[in-house]
């Protein structure tokens, strides 16, 4: 086993408003946002786990939320010079913001762009109004315009808009329209996936009117063919890149990577090579019992040897690539020949290939993936 790449999330967990299909840990804020207190409460979090970087740099920062651009890009610089200062970033480090095109919410891109972001995530969902006001946002397909090319204009590295298919009341000449539009604005990156009701949400409790499933296939038939005739290329489940622009941080969660979690609810992931060890570790969830914590972690856990084939596969099969046998020794410290024959049954239904240097999911495999990764739940 060995140390794999490293990566950073932020997580800044405040929103104008909670979407009804929601359900990461994200809060409407009911007074002024603590911005300060909870960029020194990062900070402090941070340097506490900063050892678990072992030597090595980071690779990538994902600042997420909630509504990253709700602080202020002093704050944001802030964060990632502490980063820096704490455990270093490699000299080409992606460092990708999410925003929302919500002109009340952010200054100028180009400031972000200063403070040291590369790569903006713009929360577009769709550019068309109905479904807009349906999904409780608070811009209008102008503002996304608007915005999206505002954030062309800034000088970021790459950009993604993010867009959401199956919207209630949607059509699929709809869903195709907003790849249209996407496209028309530059983009080098798009996140398209498909609306699903989660527990815990307002759309679970007075869930609306879907698309038939009859309609969502086509959307997606469609909306796959022409995407690629854009020259955008599908890497993983829901996300597609012109050449050269996949996002690295989301790689990385794919390839098993490690990552320190910092911020309310965040989770990270750290490889022990000496003890032969990977733990998990989760943060305090609400915002003020994180910020008053004398120390943030809620909990650490193991990942066994014996759970590591189906929680690397479970990442890995994500990407829309062969999975290459050495890198799978690499991060689980296990042997190949041990998974290839538990994926013996898939191998034999057409599910996966097995070669001499990789195993690849079979056209037939990315449909079927969930009986693939049945075949690696450990036994009681």
């Amino acid at each position: 086993m060995q140390l794999p790449e490293l990566s950073v999330y932020v997580h800044i967990p405040w929103c104008v408003r909670k979407c009804p299909y929601c359900d990461f840990n994200s809060h409407a804020p009911k007074a002024a946002l603590p911005e300060q207190a909870y960029v020194e409460a990062l900070i402090k979090d941070l340097n506490a786990d900063a050892h678990w970087a072992q030597g090595r740099k980071v690779s990538t920062i994902f600042i997420g939320g909630g509504t990253p651009s709700l602080f202020k890009a002093s704050s944001i610089a802030q964060i990632i010079k502490a980063i820096d200062a704490a455990i270093g970033l490699e000299p080409n480090c992606e460092v990708t913001m999410e925003a929302n095109p919500g002109t009340v919410e952010h200054e100028a891109f180009s400031a972000y762009r200063q403070a040291g972001v590369n790569r903006l995530s713009l929360g577009i969902q769709t550019f068309a109004d109905e479904q807009l006001t349906i999904l409780g946002r608070i811009h209008n397909s102008a503002n996304a315009k608007s915005a999206a090319k505002q954030a062309m204009a800034a000088g970021f590295d790459s950009v993604n808009l993010d867009l959401m298919h199956g919207l209630p009341q949607q059509t699929p000449e709809q869903a195709m329209a907003d790849i249209e539009i996407a496209a028309s604005l530059n983009t080098t990156h798009l996140s398209w996936y498909q609306l699903t009701i989660e527990p815990n949400t307002l759309f679970h409790s007075r869930p609306p009117q879907l698309p038939q499933d009859e309609a969502l296939w086509t959307i997606f038939d469609q909306g796959t063919q022409r995407m690629n005739q854009l020259g955008f290329r599908q890497y993983e489940v829901s996300a597609w890149a012109q050449d050269g622009y996949q996002c690295r941080h989301n790689l990385n969660y794919w390839r098993f990577g490690d990552y320190l979690g910092i911020g309310c609810g965040a989770h990270g992931k750290i490889t022990f090579p000496e003890q032969n060890r990977i733990v998990r570790a989760e943060k305090i969830k609400h915002p003020k019992g994180y910020m008053e914590a004398i120390d943030v972690r809620r909990q650490l856990v193991d990942i066994e040897p014996q759970e590591r084939p189906l929680e690397y596969l479970m990442n890995r099969a994500r990407l829309h690539q062969a999975i290459p046998k050495s890198e799978y020794q690499e991060v689980t410290g296990l042997r190949p020949l041990d998974l290839t024959h538990k994926l013996q049954p898939a191998i034999e239904r057409n599910l996966v290939i097995d070669t001499d240097n990789d195993w690849q999911l079979t056209e037939k495999g990315q449909l079927f993936v969930n009986d693939v990764l049945e075949l690696l739940v450990p036994e009681d």
